[in-house]
């Protein structure tokens, strides 16, 4: 059982959460905590001229929403937005917060990710702690 659990969300429309929030919940000790965290990628500069002024804080309390209403199917349960790319964001935001455990949802790989890596792979690498990569 883990006292501190951290699951990166993608609301990506191919990938299913609901895996990675019931880990959470049978793996998460009754006092412990666990932490939703989504990664808002930074939008090129060229790109953001073209959005309306209340784009990104709009787009961010969505977000936040949706991670709150998720986290309060789970005990003891936050949602976390931050910026960045997603791996080396998740790999800080653990660093900083020391969870015990880590799941992370991934794809089946192909050749792009030999060649780029994924997110998942990324985190399995470098992670301190225990991560558990669920397909």
């Amino acid at each position: 059982m883990y006292h501190k659990i951290l699951v990166p969300i993608s609301f990506d429309p191919d990938r299913d959460i609901t895996g990675a929030l019931k880990l959470a919940k049978t793996l998460c000790t009754s006092g412990g905590a666990v932490t939703l965290l989504h990664v808002v990628e930074h939008i090129p500069a060229y790109a953001i001229s073209y959005m309306p002024l209340d784009y990104l804080a709009q787009a961010r309390l969505a977000l936040q929403t949706e991670l709150d209403s998720l986290a309060a199917t789970l005990p003891h349960a936050i949602g976390v937005v931050i910026e960045g790319h997603s791996g080396r964001s998740i790999l800080d935001w653990a660093e900083t917060n020391n969870p015990d455990l880590i799941i992370i949802a991934s794809h089946r790989p192909g050749m792009q990710d030999l060649l780029l890596g994924s997110t998942a792979s990324q985190v399995v690498r470098h992670a301190a702690c225990a991560v558990h990569v669920l397909r």
